[in-house]
Order: structure tokens, then sequence, then C-alpha cells
């Protein structure tokens, strides 16, 4: 599952919700002989643009994994300069998105950010509730796993029977329970694997995962995932039902 794009007619609409793991910051820093904030820096000009492309595209929902829980796990400085870059992002980017009718919605452990980055958030998913021509999720002190937690605890809270714990009950209770489950899930950087993000909702989720950088993902290799995607043969579990034979 490489960046070039495949031969034939599509057989897939738009995907309505891709997934994003933005690898690749660090090392494309590292070849660039730039510190790693840069690589981040640069990280976030290609958000923007692909925030723009997937507009274009027609996609109603674009999530970017933007800060890991396992995140936490990296040197204090990388990490505090990441979190003084979400504040920056924040403040300079919330008006042309609003401006431009994007919705921003962020997921994950908010207790473990900062009070001046929590209050940044909550107002930047205000200013833009409103907003409907796309919505951009970013993933931030978010993992898989404690999603599905906070989504029991929350049920365990309600008092639910057993015999009414379902798939459906606990999906109403997931981080994303407001946005379809990722028609299309990208990892750039070369890693093949995702990483605990969005466990729950890629269960059939349609996987793409190129050797470009975070940094040097472009219009090219967006075009290359959305291409593959169109190719691919959804079928959830199922099989096709059998062509109608010609003049039945």
């Amino acid at each position: 599952m490489g960046s070039e794009m495949p031969s034939g007619e599509p057989s897939q609409p738009p995907p309505r919700h891709i997934a994003i793991i933005m690898d690749g910051n660090g090392r494309w820093a590292s070849t660039h002989d730039k510190p790693r904030h840069a690589g981040h820096r640069a990280g976030v000009r290609v958000a923007r643009a692909m925030t723009r492309a997937c507009v274009e595209a027609g996609v109603e929902v674009l999530t970017l994994f933007a800060f890991s829980s396992e995140n936490w796990q990296r040197p204090a400085e990388e990490v505090n300069g990441l979190m003084r870059l979400f504040v920056e992002v924040l403040q300079r980017e919330v008006n042309e998105l609003h401006a431009n009718g994007i919705q921003l919605r962020f997921i994950g452990a908010r207790d473990q950010l900062s009070e001046l980055l929590r209050r940044r958030i909550a107002a930047a998913e205000a200013k833009t509730a409103g907003n409907a021509r796309m919505t951009l999720v970013l993933a931030v002190a978010y993992g898989g796993r404690w999603d599905i937690v906070q989504a029991c605890r929350q049920a365990l809270a309600e008092g639910i029977a057993p015999e009414a714990f379902d798939e459906a009950y606990l999906s109403s209770h997931m981080a994303l329970s407001f946005a379809p489950d990722p028609d299309l899930f990208i990892r750039t950087g070369g890693e093949m694997r995702i990483s605990n993000f969005v466990l729950w909702q890629a269960a059939y989720s349609e996987l793409f995962f190129t050797e470009c950088l975070w940094p040097d993902f472009g219009v090219r290799e967006i075009d290359a995932a959305l291409g593959a995607y169109a190719q691919r043969d959804r079928r959830f579990g199922g099989i096709r039902p059998p062509a109608v034979a010609q003049g039945a």
C-alpha cells in the first residue's frame, strides 16, 4: 500500500471521513539539519494545506492525530514546545477556519492539558460550532485504548444493564460519536501500524501507508491516497452481490 495511484475506473465515492497519522516531522527535520520543532512547524503548514484539499474533495470530516497518549513520554523540551505550538496555532488559525465554514473539534484527555490550552480549545470549538462545510478534528492527548475505557466508564456511570450494553451504545459514548467512522486511514512516514489511533472506529477503514514524511505530504500524495481508496472493494465482511445477467 504505497503512494502510487492505481489505474482503472474508480469504484468508490469520495470518503466521508479521513483520519491521518501525521508521522515523520522529526525525521524530516533531521534530514534537513533542523531542530525537531522545525519539523513540527513544517507539519502545521501541511495540515493547513490538507484541510483545504479535503474541503475541495468533498470530505465531511478530517481527523488529524496531533499528540498521542504515548507522546507524553517524549523529552520535556519537545512536549512543552508542542504544547506552545498548539496554543499558537489555535490563536492564529481559528479565525480563518471559521471564515471558511470549518467546524473545529478536539478529542482526547483534556484534563492532561494546561488550563490555557483547554480555554483556547473551548473557545475555538464554541466559535466554530455552527459551521457545516467540513469538520476538522484534532486528536490531542488521545489514544484509542483511552477512548474505549472512557466510553465504558460513561456507560458504567449511567448504570446501564449488562443486557442493554451493545456496540451501538458504546459507540455513542466514543470520542468521535458525532462523526461517521473513518473510511480512509492514512499514515505517513513509512511505518505500517495504527499506533493506538481510533482503534474502535477504524474497524473497517481502508488503510493507506506511504513512505512520504508528513512535511513533504502534498497534493500528489493525497491524490494518490484518494485514488487508491477509490479502487478498494468495500464489503464490510459481506460479499458483493452477483451481477445481474444481461437481458435477464
